[in-house]
This record gives structure tokens, sequence and C-alpha cells, in this order.
């Protein structure tokens, strides 16, 4: 049986001056001449990976895509016309990604993450919607590193990540210090795995390097301020995230660390080096 979007081995059936056919005695489908490995014959087996050309007709193909069908894989956006974008897989046929199936308006050279499924009319396409096609065995346990894909995020909850581009994991809410956008790549360390299988990610370092690293962010700012802050740690969670990209807590533990090693003098409406 000739398996669309998989890679497969199919037996030589007959030759032709453009090629060979392969398949079974149901249907047979052309490898084309420039793909046919060098002495093949009539009954050899070939590993072939099957697509549609352009002509909508299945073809196969001896070059490896970096996707097939079920799986996830970055791939690199070519070119974006009416009916959607078209991603680079490795194949003379790009891929296309419609636009119904996009989660964010992509650009050209740019990375999506992607999972490769049939559509309504048997062809093979892609879609950034890939929640479905994560899975929930992941190798890792809780203080391991890891890194992933930004998928997606939900205000309410968090962001939305795939490690190592097939397993379910997420950041929540209280865990994003920095902004993240859908594509990128992030380096967390997992906090639990669910009983799901799921894994809790965190951005943040551990705990007592996490301060150490803030403190220092936070005294080189006030320095570049000229040596003040004109606010202190009493000041709006959003102020302080949108200036130093961490929560409140994080940043008054992080003065509280400066001020006791005696690096800064907090006054009533901002915070100075200490000279």
């Amino acid at each position: 049986m000739i398996k669309l979007g998989e890679y497969q081995l199919l037996e030589v059936k007959r030759k032709a001056d453009f090629g060979v056919y392969v398949g079974d005695d149901e249907a047979q489908i052309l490898l084309p001449k420039k793909q046919v490995p060098k002495g093949i014959d009539v009954g050899d087996k070939v590993e072939v990976f099957v697509y549609r050309d352009s002509m909508d007709r299945l073809i196969a193909t001896v070059n490896v895509p970096a996707i097939t069908l079920g799986k996830t894989a970055k791939l690199k956006v070519k070119q974006v016309t009416k009916i959607g974008a078209f991603l680079d897989w490795g194949l003379e046929k790009d891929l296309l990604l419609p636009f119904k199936e996009q989660t964010v308006k992509v650009k050209v050279d740019n990375d999506y993450l992607v999972a490769l499924y049939l559509d309504k009319s048997e062809r093979l396409c892609a879609t950034m919607k890939i929640y479905n096609y994560l899975t929930t065995d992941a190798p890792y346990k809780a203080e391991d590193t890891v890194v992933g894909t930004v998928y997606n995020y939900n205000p309410e909850y968090g962001v939305f990540v795939a490690v190592d581009n097939k397993y379910h994991a997420m950041i929540q809410k209280k865990e994003v210090t920095k902004t993240l956008n859908i594509g990128d790549t992030v380096e967390a360390r997992v906090l639990t795995v669910r009983e799901d299988g799921k894994l809790d990610l965190s951005i943040r370092g551990k705990s007592y390097m996490q301060i150490d690293e803030n403190a220092e962010k936070i005294y080189s700012v006030i320095e570049k301020l000229g040596g003040k802050l004109p606010y202190t740690d009493k000041a709006a969670p959003d102020l302080i995230r949108k200036d130093f990209s961490m929560s409140k807590n994080d940043f008054k533990k992080a003065v509280g660390r400066l001020l006791k090693e005696g690096r800064i003098v907090i006054g009533d409406n901002d915070i100075q080096i200490k000279k």
C-alpha cells in the first residue's frame, strides 16, 4: 500500500524512459529518472517519500523531507501568497501553510513550528495548530534544562511550549518574566512533570541564582540612569515589569540583596547607588 506523506520501502515494478514506477500490484507511482538510484532494477526495493507534484499527482522521491505525516518540525517561510505561505521542507515542491492554519501572520525567512496533515482533498499541508500533534512522553524530570519553541499563548494561563518541538509543556503566567512570541526558541527549567505527562516550565534561574542575576541587572540600570532610579520597590508592578522584565516580588528581593550588600540607598521616592 502506498502511503502519502510517509517514508516507505516500495518495489520497482517497471521501468520507463523518464524513471521507474514503484508500488505494488494495485498501484504504482513514478520515481523520476534523476531520483533513481544507480543500478536499480525491476523487483528491487527502494526507500522513498510519497507526496504530490505540481500537477497534484502522487510522486516518489528519494530525498528526505524535513517533516512527515503527523509529525512536527520548524520550517522556514519561502514566500507568502494569496492562498497562504509556502514552506521549505527539503523537496522540489514547497509545502503549503494555508491562512486558516496560521496562528499568527507569518513572515518570509522566519521559521515556524508546524505539523504535517492531509486536508479534505488528500493534499499534504502544514498547520501551526500543533497542540494535538504533541506527545506527553518526554524523558525529562524536575530541574532538567530543556529547549523548546513557543507555539501559542493564553493571557489567563501562560505560554505554550513544544519542548524538543514535540512534547507538551507550558510556562505558567506567573513564570513569564519577559515577552515571548510565537516561534521563539526558549531555554527553560522543568518545574514539575504533571500526572498527565505535560511539563510545567520556568524561564527563571534557581531562586538564589536568580536574585543575584536580578540584583546585577537592577544595579546596571541604575548606573546607566546616572546613579538614581526614580521610584522604589513600592512602584506599580507594570512599571517594574516594563523596565526590568521581572515581577514586583522578584524586584523587591533583588533590591533587598543590594541594600543588604550596602550598594544602594532607598529614599522616599527613589533608589540611589551608595557613594
